[in-house]
């Protein structure tokens, strides 16, 4: 998968997310991505700045890599 791949993908569930809820969406963008974001070898701030949104939302999606080592998406 591509940087412009993931950003699409982030760009739509940010954009997309209920009121209140766009945080959790990159959270969740980390955990159900969390295999391709890293085997890309980029920045998390350059995948959030690829998808329009802050660059300082890239911690919230190293969050989400985190967590997907204990969490799965419903």
């Amino acid at each position: 998968m591509t940087i412009q791949e993931l950003a699409r993908i982030l760009h739509d569930m940010y954009f997309n997310s209920k009121d209140g809820e766009a945080v959790a969406m990159i959270h969740l963008f980390g955990v159900k991505y969390a295999l391709e974001i890293e085997s890309l070898g980029v920045s998390k701030k350059d995948i959030a700045k690829a998808a329009n949104i802050r660059e300082s939302y890239g911690t919230e999606i190293s969050k989400g890599v985190k967590l997907s080592k204990y969490v799965v998406a419903k």
